[in-house]
């Protein structure tokens, strides 16, 4: 099969797949050294082909995959698709729409708790991939014929568990389901990364409102300071050392060199110049303009009531053929064993209907678990 290099080849591919009612997409993509993910293969496949695509072409304008990844008439098929959307949204400032995600469908349908790719492909269809070639450089060029074999194969067999997860959401009732899932997917608001709110990925760090405004001064600067270096967030400062300097709140030079996480020499460095000024401003900050640290607070016998919940949560996924994943995380088990209308997705929808209403009966004691001949029975009081 040859790659496609060149803007006209991949236009005519595009207008070829856009005659399908789907076409199967994957990427390969490298971000170990920069802050976005660099797009190195675009591979896509219809009932009738595969093609695969040298992102890295000298020439090579993406706009024709682009433009299909916004064509309402033709469904986009990935799976785990948050970064290869990240990517068309870097990009391209798109969404690719409409969607379908088939580790989400999997799990939906009882396949585990987020299923890889080889895994499902495996069970669906029986055949086992060949991994080799998954974590080779795709920036190198030439690509070898393993590379391409193995691009191939991804969107390939894509297909087949495409038709297979959706025959058995739509006997099952369930597409509603995964469609719900899928507006988080293709949500804007999913992929943009204002740095003043950076803070948020950290904010189980910190507990008092002072650490709170150092955390998000220099959460901010960190992601201004990656992006505008195309680097890792890691790179600019890890996370530990983020927490490290909001808890501990460096003042001077002196003081930041005292901090244990601190890289030898960090703070003669231009950066570490910088940080004792954001903590200063941090600190002058008023803290009546500071978001809440509110937490949730812990209803009596909390763990005890956390942990009847997961029983029941398990028993419900089994019986129902989903994944427990799907219904409610532990953070939302906490939530809802401290109050009745936690605001958490376990608690909407479709989760509600089928979990979420026997959570609360639980808490409420019309609802019992006993055992019987080995299983875990639900019963009404």
């Amino acid at each position: 099969m040859d790659l496609i290099s060149t803007t006209t080849e991949l236009a005519a591919a595009c207008e070829r797949l856009a005659r399908h009612p789907y076409v199967t997409v994957d990427t390969e993509f490298l971000r170990e050294s920069t802050y976005y993910p660099q797009l190195c293969v675009l591979q896509m496949a219809s009932a009738d082909e595969a093609v695969v695509v040298d992102a890295l072409a000298d020439g090579i304008d993406l706009q024709p995959f682009f433009d299909l990844t916004v064509n309402e008439k033709v469904m986009k098929v990935f799976h785990a698709a948050r970064q290869d959307i990240e990517i068309v949204w870097h990009r391209a400032n798109l969404i690719p729409h409409p969607i379908f995600d088939t580790q989400v469908a999997a799990m939906v349908l009882g396949y585990g708790d987020s299923i890889s790719y080889d895994q499902l492909v495996q069970r669906i269809t029986g055949d086992t991939l060949d991994k080799s070639n998954r974590f080779t450089d795709w920036s190198r060029r030439p690509l070898s014929k393993a590379q391409v074999d193995y691009a191939v194969s991804d969107v390939t067999h894509l297909r087949d568990v495409y038709e297979k997860l959706m025959g058995d959401l739509e006997q099952r009732g369930r597409t509603k389901w995964v469609e719900e899932e899928m507006d988080i997917l293709t949500s804007p608001d999913t992929y943009r990364m204002d740095p003043d709110n950076a803070w948020q990925r950290l904010r189980a760090r910190v507990r008092k409102p002072r650490e709170l405004a150092v955390l998000i001064e220099v959460a901010a600067w960190r992601e201004r300071e990656a992006k505008s270096r195309d680097v890792p967030r890691g790179r600019v400062l890890k996370d530990d050392l983020v927490a490290d300097i909001a808890v501990q709140a460096p003042t001077s030079i002196e003081q930041l060199a005292s901090l244990r996480s601190l890289p030898k020499g960090f703070e003669r460095s231009k950066s570490g110049l910088e940080i004792p000024e954001l903590v200063k401003r941090a600190i002058a900050r008023d803290p009546k303009t500071l978001p809440s640290l509110e937490r949730h607070k812990p209803a009596p016998n909390g763990a005890a009531t956390v942990e009847l919940l997961k029983v029941l949560l398990r028993m419900t996924a089994e019986r129902h053929g989903v994944a427990a994943k799907v219904l409610a995380t532990t953070e939302d088990l906490e939530r809802i064993a401290s109050q009745d209308d936690a605001d958490v997705p376990a608690m909407k929808g479709w989760r509600r209907d089928m979990f979420g209403e026997k959570a609360i009966a639980l808490k409420q004691g019309r609802l019992a678990l006993a055992m019987e001949k080995g299983r875990v029975l639900a019963i009404d009081r």
